[in-house]
């Protein structure tokens, strides 16, 4: 794996509300890239946050102050690069699948956005990872990888495995919430991955919920389910008081 370099700056966004929190801007591979990071102090466990195919929005920053209100540090990671936040559908589909053909860049920017959070004062040492959408998919790729996290959590996101990989290395917990009426991520990708984390001997937890379409918990839009969003939520909370209060 070719090797990465990362170099933080920190200043305000453009154009995005930042809650408590500031923008950071790193470096992977000579491209620039830019996270948000919102901190609950020093020793705070760290959740380092996936975006969905929008790339980093208000969205996310929303859900990071969500999170951080709960006493947790937030590293909202950048998985596209610095300003660029996609609207067609057409660039949103060749962003995605860019990443998805190249796994290696794909765990490089991973790697790139966790010592960035690090560098901006996150404890890593006690962590987890989320993602939405497109983030789900690439938390599982973080999973696959063997990082060394508590767990990973994936709202409507992508299951599937990429030929050649497997749950051997990971460390981590897993934990799915998923839409039972998903028309891009089936059932059948849901018990697939049942199938092999319970192989691979991965402790995990999976829920689905009736009516639930891919996107549940994005705000505002026409795919927003609010009892599948609260239930899935309450469940994230409780399980974050689980890993780390207990």
């Amino acid at each position: 794996m070719k090797r990465f370099l990362v170099i933080i700056l920190i200043f305000g966004f453009s154009g995005m509300a930042l809650a408590e929190g500031r923008s950071v801007v790193y470096y992977v591979n000579g491209s620039e890239y830019e996270g948000y990071y919102i901190s609950a102090g020093e020793k705070a466990p760290l959740v380092l946050l996936i975006h969905d195919w929008d790339g980093l929005t208000e969205y996310e920053v929303k859900r990071s102050k969500m999170i951080n209100d709960l006493g947790y540090s937030v590293f909202a990671a950048d998985m596209y690069g610095k300003g660029v936040r996609p609207e067609a559908l057409s660039e949103k589909r060749r962003l995605t699948s860019e990443l998805y053909r190249n796994r290696e860049k794909m765990r490089d920017l991973l790697k790139g956005a966790i010592s960035a959070a690090e560098k901006a004062g996150g404890n890593t040492d006690r962590a987890v990872a989320i993602g939405y959408c497109f983030g789900g998919a690439v938390v599982l790729e973080l999973a696959r990888s063997g990082a060394d996290f508590d767990a990973f959590v994936t709202f409507h996101g992508g299951l599937s495995t990429p030929e050649g990989q497997d749950y051997s290395k990971t460390k981590g917990q897993i934990l799915v919430f998923h839409g039972s009426a998903d028309q891009a991520v089936t059932l059948n990708d849901f018990v697939s991955l049942v199938k092999q984390l319970e192989s691979a001997g991965v402790k995990h937890e999976m829920t689905t919920y009736s009516g639930a379409p891919h996107a549940f918990t994005i705000f505002g839009s026409d795919r927003y389910r609010e009892d599948a969003d609260r239930k899935s939520w309450n469940r994230f909370v409780s399980f974050l008081d689980e890993t780390f209060k207990n």
